[in-house]
């Protein structure tokens, strides 16, 4: 290793703030949970995970954007150091959860990226909020950044399947494997359409 090579950039401070925002999200989903089902309603979520950026990932994101490898500049630039994974049974589930969080009168919603009626050229399809979340300090507020994915069982199968494929090496066959993705991703967007309509049908019997 280098001598200048910066290896870590946060304070034992700085890693509780992300680890509060992440549990701060994760507490806010597992209460609308269980308030819908409190009202009677069905629990929109199938599933929810968390994860921090390692430091690692987080400086080669720094130095690939050109920004400072400082936590300020971390904290500032990148907006999925923190991450959080909801998978929903549903389609309507999905956007039901995401309006959700949209009123969350202190979560400030920054963008949202609909990959459901806009999948990617690869076939992926999920809908990302970017969202600034307050972590409450002893003597001051932080916002920070944190990235919620919400998608169908089966979209988050496809982005399994897809993510294993991205980072595995040597990999045979991989331009028949993109292409029977590719296939596969509209299959299930419209296989999510049908179960979506049975699920109606269901409901209003």
């Amino acid at each position: 290793m280098k001598k200048d090579e910066i290896t870590t950039i946060y304070s034992q401070t700085d890693k509780v703030i992300l680890e509060a925002a992440m549990e701060e999200v994760m507490l806010r989903i597992n209460l609308i949970r269980k308030q819908e089902v409190a009202l009677g309603l069905r629990d929109p979520v199938e599933h929810v995970k968390g994860r921090l950026k390692s430091e690692k990932s987080m400086i080669e994101k720094l130095k690939k954007k050109g920004y400072p490898i400082t936590s300020e500049s971390a904290f500032s630039n990148v907006r999925d150091g923190v991450g959080i994974r909801i998978v929903c049974m549903f389609v309507d589930d999905v956007y039901r959860l995401a309006e959700t969080i949209r009123n969350q009168g202190d979560f400030l919603i920054v963008k949202q990226k609909d990959y459901i009626e806009n999948p990617k050229s690869n076939g992926y399809r999920s809908l990302h909020l970017i969202v600034k979340v307050p972590v409450h300090m002893v003597d001051e507020i932080r916002k920070v950044f944190v990235e919620i994915q919400i998608r169908t069982i089966a979209m988050d199968t496809w982005a399994s399947l897809e993510h294993q494929l991205k980072y595995k090496q040597n990999v045979k066959n991989q331009e028949l494997i993109v292409d029977e993705l590719k296939r596969c991703a509209s299959e299930l967007a419209s296989t999510d359409l049908s179960m979506q309509m049975i699920q109606k049908m269901i409901e209003d019997s």
